[in-house]
C-alpha cells in the first residue's frame, strides 16, 4: 500500500490552466475514492465557475498561435505524447484501476486503446486538405480549406477515464483547436496525469486546461454561455446530452455528442456458437459492462438459445470478482454505490416482473461497490431492463424465431449506438447489418472500437463521429474562397 500511497503523491491534483497544477480560485476540493473499498485516494481541486473562465482566457489567448502552429509540429507533439503513455503503461494502468475499479488487464488494454488515439491524430494531423479547382461556369476559381473551429469543451465520463479523453483531445490538437476538458467528478487523476504527460511532450501552455469540478452543470453553462468557446463536445447520458445541445444552441457552437446505447446482440441459427459466446463475454462483460456499446440485449434464436445460455451462464458464473489491483481479478467493482443501487434496482424489477436468474442476481456484501455478474432469462417485455441501459454485469437473454423478428426487437429502442449479430450465412450478413439501426454494427465481432475506424450513433445515441478520418473533422471548419481568372 505505500507503494501505491507513493505513485498517487506523484499524480497531480490541482486544477491545469495555463501548463501547471494550480489552485482552485475558490480553494476548495472534493474526495476521489476507490470503489474496491470506499476509502478517500486523493483530495482533488475543485473548479469553480470563475476557474472555467481563467481556463477560457487561457485557451482563446492561445488559439491564434496553435492554430497557426505548423501541421507537422503538432503532430510530433501528439506522436511524443504517444510514446510517453506507452513508457507509462502500468503507471497510467494502477491509476485508472485505483479510481475506477476495471481490472489490471482491461486498464492496460485501454491505455493501449486511448493511446493509440494520440497516434492516430498525430498522422491525421498532417492530412487535413481542402481543394482548389477551377468553377464549372469558367468565371473564375475556387479555393475550399479546412480550419479549427477554435476553443472547444470537452466534457468526459468515467467508464474510460484515458480514452474517451484522448478520443477528444487528439483530433482537437491536431486540427489546431485548444480545448478544456472536465472529466468525471469520480475519475478526474488519469486525465489531470494525462495533462502531465501532454506537458511533458511539448504542448504549450494554455492549449489544454483539465478542471475537475463537483459542480459540472455550473462549470459548463459558465463556459458555453460565453461565445468565445465555439464547439462542445461530451460522452455520457442522452438526457445531459440534450441538455448541452439546448444550452449551445445560443451561441450556435459546434456540437459532438456520444450518449446513451441499448446494444443488441443478436445469435442466429448458423452462428458458430463458441465464437458468439466468446464474443458476447467480450461484448457485455468488458469494463464490468460498464460502457455505452456494452450488450444490453442479447437475443438468441430459440433453436440454439439453450445450449448458449448455458454456455454463457458458465462462463459468466466462473468469473472471479474482486479488486481490480488483484491479479485473480476478472471483474471489478462498480463505479459508486448510486450506480450499484442502480444496477440492483434493473435487475429486482426484471426478476419481479418474471425473469429468472440464472446466476448471479445480486450485490456482494462488504467493503466496496461490487454486484455478482449475471445471467437473466424469461425476461417480460414489460421489464424496464429491456428499455435501459444497464451499464453493470447484466445480460439479459430474449429468444427469436425469424430474422425479421430479430432485427426488429433490436430496432425496438430509442437508441442506435452499437449492434452486434454472429452468423455465417454472408448473405444474411450483408442484409442484417444494413437493416439494423446503429452507428456501428460487429459481423462476428464482439469488440468494434477502433481509433481508426467512425465512432458515434444514430437516433437518441448522438451525434457526430469520433476517431478515423471523420473524427478530425469534427473540429474543423470549412472556408470557401472565391478567385476570379
Amino acid at each position: 500500500m505505500s507503494d501505491i500511497n507513493n505513485f498517487l503523491a506523484t499524480v497531480p491534483t490541482g486544477l491545469w490552466i495555463d501548463g501547471t497544477s494550480t489552485t482552485a480560485l475558490e480553494g476548495g476540493s472534493f474526495p476521489v475514492y476507490n470503489p474496491a473499498t470506499g476509502a478517500v485516494l486523493a483530495e482533488v481541486a475543485d473548479a469553480a465557475p470563475k476557474d472555467a473562465l481563467r481556463a477560457l482566457d487561457s485557451a482563446h489567448a492561445a488559439q491564434a498561435e496553435w492554430a497557426a502552429t505548423p501541421p507537422r509540429a503538432r503532430s510530433e507533439i501528439l506522436h511524443r505524447a504517444w510514446e510517453i503513455l506507452i513508457e507509462r503503461t502500468e503507471d497510467f494502468a494502477l491509476l485508472m484501476t485505483l479510481e475506477m475499479g476495471k481490472a489490471l488487464g482491461e486498464s492496460r488494454g485501454e491505455l493501449n486503446y486511448g493511446a493509440e488515439f494520440l497516434r492516430w491524430f498525430s498522422e491525421e494531423a498532417v492530412r487535413i486538405q481542402g481543394r482548389y479547382t477551377d468553377a464549372p461556369n469558367g468565371t473564375g476559381r475556387i479555393l475550399v480549406t479546412k480550419e479549427p473551429v477554435g476553443p472547444c469543451l470537452a466534457i468526459t465520463p468515467w467508464n474510460f477515464p484515458l480514452a474517451m479523453g484522448t478520443r477528444k483531445i487528439g483530433p482537437a490538437l491536431a486540427a489546431g483547436c485548444t480545448m478544456i476538458v472536465k472529466p468525471s467528478e469520480d475519475t478526474p487523476l488519469t486525465m489531470l496525469l494525462l495533462a502531465q504527460v501532454l506537458a511533458d511532450a511539448g504542448l504549450p501552455a494554455g492549449v489544454l486546461s483539465v478542471l475537475p469540478t463537483s459542480r459540472s452543470a455550473a462549470l459548463s453553462g459558465e463556459l458555453i454561455s460565453d461565445q468565445r468557446l465555439r464547439k462542445v463536445t461530451f460522452t455520457g447520458s442522452t438526457r445531459v446530452g440534450s441538455v448541452l445541445i439546448g444550452q449551445s444552441a445560443a451561441h450556435v457552437q459546434r456540437t459532438s455528442m456520444e450518449l446513451g446505447g441499448n446494444a443488441p446482440f443478436i445469435v442466429f441459427d448458423d452462428a458458430d456458437l463458441d465464437a458468439a459466446v466468446d464474443g458476447a463475454m467480450a461484448a457485455k462483460m468488458r469494463n464490468g459492462g460498464e460502457a455505452c456499446t456494452a450488450a444490453n440485449r442479447l437475443f438468441v434464436h430459440n433453436s440454439v438459445r439453450a445450449e448458449f445460455t448455458a454456455r454463457l451462464t458458465a462462463r459468466i458464473a466462473a468469473m472471479k470478482v474482486g479488486p481490480g489491483y488483484e491479479t485473480s481479478t476478472d471483474i471489478g467493482p462498480l463505479i459508486n454505490a448510486k450506480q450499484r443501487d442502480a444496477v440492483a434496482d434493473l435487475v429486482a424489477d426484471a426478476v419481479a416482473a418474471g425473469a429468472r436468474v440464472e446466476t448471479g442476481g445480486a450485490p456482494i456484501d462488504g467493503p466496496g461497490f461490487f454486484f455478482a455478474p449475471t445471467v437473466l432469462t424469461d425476461v417480460p417485455d414489460s421489464a424496464r431492463i429491456t428499455r435501459e441501459e444497464i451499464f453493470g454485469p447484466v445480460a439479459p437473454i430474449y429468444g427469436f424465431d425469424t430474422e425479421e423478428e430479430a432485427i426488429a426487437l433490436a430496432n425496438n429502442t430509442e437508441y442506435g449506438l452499437a449492434s452486434y449479430f454472429y452468423t455465417q450465412n454472408l448473405d444474411r450478413a450483408f442484409r442484417v447489418a444494413r437493416a439494423l439501426q446503429a452507428g456501428m454494427v460487429g459481423v462476428n465481432r464482439g469488440v468494434i472500437s477502433d481509433p481508426a475506424a467512425p465512432f458515434g450513433g444514430v437516433k437518441a445515441s448522438g451525434l457526430g463521429s469520433e476517431g478515423g478520418t471523420e473524427g478530425v473533422e469534427e473540429y474543423l471548419s470549412t472556408k470557401y474562397v472565391a478567385f476570379t481568372q
